[in-house]
């Protein structure tokens, strides 16, 4: 048994003090700021989802009026989007795992990286004091004509997001230039990580199409400032550009979010099921294929907006392409656990319910996908349950799972195994009890956004209402037992999972400058049928 005593130099100890860390450089340090700016997000956000489903439990106003029922749903999708699961995983994690998993002692441009985090909290104090102000009532998506003319404070929330903008941007371009530059010798393109294949395929996204959302919310800000014309028809602009504008970025930013969660169930699966990645060539190049194809599918999303019959059956046959990537990873994943030696711990379970849950979210996309349904279905719940399955049952899942799973190096402790796995079973259900009657409400025709609703929608609003609050309980013991373990978990040593990536061969929590010595590349990341790496911690 180990003393329960970490490491003597590591980066939570040099040096100590507030300014230390708001100072700091180093780039784990600067992924745990990210992981709490991202948690207070999601925390608040969560609560915002609480008092909707609350609102919804029954018909009729239940605790608050319409008004503030739109500015409650604007300022969930918001900060959800652009504060927490945009920058959760890249940003967070990434900034954390990606130089250890590449053996560099830090990323490719230090003090960008902490000015990245500082245009992050600047960017989400600005978005958020639209709260103070009043409130949004446009939806997150601020669609014009509406959101050119709503007296709400639609300017402080959309100069929010285009601050936010530059932080992503220069986490992508540091990601980048970290991956070609700082690679440990031996470590060839073919010997990375599948999760720095997916953090490098998503920084692709974030320095290519961020700059679209900027310009797009400066135009907006414009029109409503000077009324300039683009998006008013009676100045002959066209409130339809702005939503090709929007989607141009929005959708690629859909795997903005989901990239590097795929990449995250690919280190899991492998991991806890001892087995080689199957198809890792495959699984690397459907990162970069889902990257660039992402970028011509947003007309989508544009079904029902009056765009032509012909770009509409080409973005429906796009669609379906991007969907093959996806389809190879999760193919891919399936196969490596086949005859596997699966040990279901809490990482695990979470690789296990993105597999369930994004599967569903991908299928009923292709649904959306097909015109004729997506008529019918594109402004009902089937959207929103649709969206919730790929963000919260694809993106947010991983981000538990990687969570877990890198916790340890983080910290230097384990957390309770016993109330990880109850917290994810917990999750699981109240996930799918949340979001899968949507479908149902969806499929009958129930809008989205609606703030009332007709009697024969109560049961299923009322399961949908029930299931939030056992994944919010779900959440709460989370969080209880991951701060409990900074102070009374287990010491972890440097490899509890027997992992066979880099990050594993150095102390947990790693030195401020990662490694020792030059960490030396003697097999893959994934080798797990050729090489054997005792766990410092037994399998429970």
């Amino acid at each position: 048994m180990a003393e329960n005593v970490l490491p003597e130099h590591n980066y939570l100890k040099e040096p100590k003090g507030l300014k230390s860390w708001l100072l700091t450089v180093d780039h784990k340090r600067i992924g745990i700021l990210y992981l709490i700016g991202i948690s207070v997000a999601f925390l608040l956000g969560g609560v915002f989802a609480l008092l909707i489903r609350l609102e919804l439990l029954s018909p009729g106003a239940t605790i608050m009026t319409a008004d503030t029922y739109n500015k409650l749903f604007t300022l969930h999708g918001t900060v959800m989007i652009f504060l927490f699961i945009i920058p959760s995983i890249p940003a967070a994690l990434g900034n954390f795992v990606l130089p250890l998993m590449i053996g560099a002692k830090d990323v490719a441009f230090p003090r960008l990286n902490l000015l990245s985090w500082y245009i992050y909290v600047i960017g989400t104090c600005i978005a958020l004091t639209s709260i103070v102000l009043g409130g949004v009532d446009t939806g997150w998506t601020f669609y014009t004509p509406y959101s050119t003319q709503t007296t709400t404070q639609v300017i402080s929330m959309t100069f929010g997001a285009f601050v936010l903008g530059f932080s992503s941007i220069f986490t992508g371009l540091n990601f980048i230039v970290t991956v070609h530059k700082l690679r440990a010798p031996g470590m060839t393109w073919f010997k990375m990580p599948l999760m720095v294949w997916a953090l490098y395929a998503t920084a692709i996204i974030q320095v290519l199409a961020t700059p679209i959302l900027g310009i797009t919310l400066v135009l907006l800000i414009l029109e409503r400032l000077f009324a300039i014309g683009i998006f008013d028809p009676a100045m002959g602009g066209d409130p339809v550009l702005y939503q090709h504008f929007f989607w141009f970025y929005s959708h690629p930013a859909v795997y903005i979010m989901i990239l590097p969660g795929m990449g995250i169930i690919s280190e899991l699966i492998s991991t806890f099921s001892r087995k080689t990645i199957f198809g890792y060539r495959p699984i690397a190049f459907s990162s970069v294929a889902i990257a660039l194809i992402g970028f011509l599918v947003w007309g989508h999303h544009m079904f029902v907006s009056g765009q032509s019959e012909v770009a509409a059956m080409v973005f429906s046959a796009l669609t379906f392409f991007v969907a093959i990537p996806s389809a190879i990873k999760v193919f891919n994943w399936l196969t490596t656990l086949y005859k596997g030696q699966i040990s279901f711990e809490t990482p695990m379970l979470y690789a296990l319910w993105f597999l369930c849950t994004f599967t569903i979210g991908g299928l009923t996309g292709l649904f959306l996908g097909t015109l004729s349904v997506d008529v019918h279905l594109h402004d009902t719940y089937f959207v929103v349950a649709h969206f919730h399955y790929v963000m919260v049952g694809g993106t947010v899942m991983a981000l538990f799972g990687g969570l877990h799973y890198w916790w340890p190096k983080m910290f230097g402790r384990m957390y309770n195994e016993t109330w990880g796995r109850i917290s994810a079973v917990i999750i699981f259900v109240g996930f799918n009890l949340t979001f899968f009657p949507q479908f149902i409400m969806g499929s009958q025709g129930m809008p989205r956004r609606y703030f009332d609703y007709v009697p024969e929608y109560h049961s299923m609003h009322m399961a949908s209402t029930v299931g939030s609050w056992v994944m919010a309980v779900g959440v709460i013991i989370m969080l209880h037992y991951l701060l409990s373990s900074l102070r009374k978990g287990e010491i972890a040593g440097n490899n509890p999972w027997g992992a066979l990536s880099l990050e594993w061969t150095t102390t947990s929590p790693p030195s401020p400058h990662n490694f020792d010595e030059q960490p030396v590349i003697t097999h893959g990341p994934h080798d797990y049928d050729k090489v054997i790496v005792e766990r410092t911690i037994p399998p429970r």
